[in-house]
């Protein structure tokens, strides 16, 4: 029998991060003002210290006689680190004006040694905390050790307060990357589903019951997709073996049984024209799966332009460099630049010749190659730019009598899709009708 998960919810998961994080930050403050507290009690104990170290230094000098004071110096200054030395009327000494700390001590000092005791922080220039008394009339300094001169283990309260800081930074981090996760790894798998990879799932195992029931639904969503898209694959390749098979028969026939040679041509012709529109359905409707790899976008763009040979429809001049790279898809990058010039024979033509003279052209961006095809027709209204990649959308009313199936841009918008390029259409200032292909650079410009 298995065990039942413990659910929780996104806001309880939420809520017990943040107050796990509020506990740790909350003791790290107390430590640090603990350790603040702690001051007056610390320079309190280092006066008591030096208190005592100069009744042991007066009393030392008292009982030693003058010849032997300066090895009692030299012998304190090895072993204490206590500095002992005459003072003259001609010294110099300044007031002690430190930090917290030191006040504190000098406070201590004083309610200790006396009122009358002299202190300072330097004395002829040297620095450190001097207390002056006096033995038997003689004046002298003693100087503190610097352990006592300063505020003993001083950082500890800024460690407390810097650890603080940094927990709660990191905690910060930790809960957002945490709550973000599941949504990141929601937004991954949905561009994987958008790219066709319709196996993609996510985990149903989590705690959190709001993502878990998110990622359930998802993950049904996905599967249903994937049949769909099965069913759909399944249905074209029927209708498009079903629609061809009498095609060709209505071909044969008419070619066969026809007399009249206008009544054949206009039948075969029409034959062609359904054909080709069964083409675009397909074209539109085919699997998203890719293979990009570095392809020679003139030698394709020369390959497509070579299908069109009537001069008197349609004239396409390229300006590509002939060793220019782009990362695509040969087969889906052949079937844009076909669209493209179809698109163009049929509505692009000028008004004058009523040829359509379609130039390519290139650029480089940082990693990207765009890449221009205009013609020189009539171009489309602006309120429409936006429609013309719609499936089964005409640009002008002229459009809705034509032959074609609608589908010519939207497949180009599709396969770029595909390819991780974008498209772009607008109209040319001096006319005409722009449409700008992003494509991937196979390499950097040099």
């Amino acid at each position: 029998m298995t065990q039942k998960k413990v659910a929780l919810s996104l806001f309880w998961r939420t809520f017990v991060l943040l107050l796990v994080l509020l506990a740790v930050v909350v003791f790290s403050w107390m430590q640090a003002l603990e350790s603040l507290d702690d001051e007056p009690l610390v320079a309190s104990h280092a006066a008591q210290q030096l208190t005592t170290m100069v009744h042991l230094g007066g009393e030392a000098l008292r009982l030693t006689d003058r010849g032997n004071r300066p090895a009692l110096i030299k012998a304190l200054l090895a072993r204490e680190s206590l500095l002992l030395q005459a003072r003259a009327v001609t010294d110099t000494w300044t007031a002690p004006d430190g930090d917290s700390y030191q006040r504190e001590l000098v406070s201590e000092l004083r309610s200790q040694l006396g009122r009358e005791v002299l202190l300072a922080s330097a004395v002829n220039g040297a620095p450190g905390l001097w207390v002056g008394f006096v033995v038997d009339r003689e004046a002298w300094w003693l100087r503190s050790p610097p352990a006592l001169a300063s505020r003993p283990m001083s950082s500890h309260w800024q460690a407390w307060l810097s650890a603080s800081v940094l927990i709660t930074l990191l905690g910060s981090v930790l809960i957002a990357h945490r709550i973000n996760q599941p949504l990141r790894e929601l937004s991954f798998a949905a561009s994987r589903i958008r790219g066709g990879e319709y196996e993609s799932r996510l985990d149903e195992t989590t705690i959190t019951s709001e993502i878990r029931e998110v990622n359930m639904g998802f993950n049904r969503m996905a599967r249903e997709l994937a049949k769909v898209e099965e069913d759909r694959a399944v249905m074209l390749a029927g209708i498009s073996h079903d629609l061809r098979t009498p095609l060709a028969r209505l071909r044969l026939e008419a070619e066969m049984s026809v007399a009249d040679e206008e009544a054949r041509s206009n039948m075969a012709s029409d034959i062609d024209q359904l054909d080709a529109i069964i083409d675009k359905f397909m074209d539109y409707a085919r699997p998203g799966e890719t293979h990009l790899r570095p392809v020679l976008l003139s030698k394709l763009i020369d390959k497509e332009a070579a299908t069109f040979r009537d001069p008197s429809e349609i004239r396409i001049t390229s300006r590509v460099a002939i060793d220019l790279e782009v990362l695509a898809d040969e087969v889906e990058l052949g079937r844009v630049f076909a669209n493209l010039f179809e698109n163009a024979r049929r509505y692009g033509r000028t008004t004058d010749t009523g040829i359509a003279m379609v130039n390519v052209s290139y650029q480089r961006t940082g990693g990207w190659v765009i890449c221009t095809v205009r013609d020189n027709g009539p171009g489309v209204a602006p309120e429409k730019l936006a429609q013309l990649t719609t499936p089964f959308f005409r640009g002008d009313a002229a459009r809705t009598a034509a032959t074609g199936a609608g589908l010519g841009l939207a497949i180009v918008e599709k396969a770029m899709q595909r390819m991780g390029g974008l498209v772009e259409i607008a109209n040319a200032p001096d006319g005409g009708l722009v449409v700008h292909l992003r494509l991937r650079a196979a390499r950097l410009a040099r």
